[in-house]
């Protein structure tokens, strides 16, 4: 019996091509790097060369004037009370976010009724359209009509007319900014918390609370280390995040009362685009560029040796 042998098609050159690992891997790569350069790399260089020129919307002068932009905008008080409030901002905002999605991710890893729902509400304050809940907020803060100090006074906690101008005064518009960041912040702290506290192994918790570990000795000794990079990695988005945003402050103060609130997004654009003075702008921008290149790398130096 002779056996027939079907000849296979060949296959397309395309196909080939397209099986070709050293082919492939930067097709799909591109498109990403396309993103990067066109909506990142371009508008970082175009701001670096208008922070060394003296790019006015009313003149018009490209004329380059190398690091005089840095050296005004350092000699600002205004400036250099934004820098201030920009760490206060940042730091005091990340800090009481981590708090309260770590307190927030350990109630959730309980079992009670309506775990599911509430898991997916607390999600809401970052899903949530910044304006809207910017909005809200300058409701609960108003003068004359906020849901807060009238709790506070129905509490007795303070009179009527000692209630507070959130907004009004100085200090309390920063902690008022600072809550409110922190607030729409948190959601993203709890989210990472809990992935990481159901990646520690049961094992473990289990024969430290054989051996006696109670609760802040089981939390602070065994799981918070085990844990520590993702807890790393939720403060780098988070500083990140926090030290680019304008949104916040200037829908709730735009930057007032008398600059008090300001912080570098904020200024940056009050300085660029609606005063028109690009350069001073661009410079404000990009100041606090090295710090967060360092902040990064450090970070991300600290997650890959504990990765080793």
């Amino acid at each position: 019996m002779v056996e027939t042998v079907v000849a296979q098609p060949r296959p397309s050159r395309l196909r080939y091509i397209l099986d070709q690992t050293e082919f492939l891997g930067p097709v799909l790569i591109a498109p990403a790097v396309i993103y990067i350069a066109l909506l990142i790399a371009v508008p970082f260089l175009l701001a670096l060369y208008y922070s060394v020129s003296a790019y006015n919307i009313a003149t018009l002068d490209m004329s380059f004037v190398g690091l005089k932009n840095y050296r005004l905008v350092w000699e600002s008080d205004i400036f250099r009370r934004t820098l201030a409030n920009t760490f206060i901002f940042t730091f005091g905002s990340n800090i009481l976010a981590l708090v309260l999605g770590k307190f927030t991710a350990l109630m959730l890893l309980k079992k009670f009724p309506g775990r599911t729902i509430v898991r997916s509400l607390i999600i809401l304050p970052w899903a949530a359209p910044v304006a809207l809940s910017a909005i809200t907020w300058r409701w609960m803060f108003d003068s004359l009509y906020s849901v807060i100090n009238y709790v506070l006074h129905a509490l007795y906690i303070i009179p009527l007319w000692m209630t507070p101008q959130w907004l009004g005064q100085e200090d309390l518009a920063m902690i008022s900014v600072t809550v409110v960041y922190a607030w729409r912040l948190f959601p993203f702290s709890a989210v990472i918390f809990l992935a990481g506290l159901t990646s520690v192994p049961q094992v473990v918790l289990d024969a430290a609370y054989v051996d006696g570990a109670g609760f802040w000795r089981r939390n602070y000794l065994i799981i918070i280390p085990m844990i520590l990079p993702i807890i790393f990695v939720a403060l780098l988005f988070g500083l990140v995040f926090t030290f680019t945003d304008l949104s916040v402050v200037y829908l709730l103060t735009k930057g007032g009362p008398t600059n008090s609130t300001h912080v570098l997004g904020s200024l940056a654009f009050q300085v660029g685009i609606l005063s028109g003075d690009v350069a001073q702008g661009a410079a404000i921008a990009l100041f606090l560029f090295p710090v967060l290149l360092l902040v990064s790398f450090f970070l991300l130096r600290f997650l890959r040796r504990r990765e080793i």
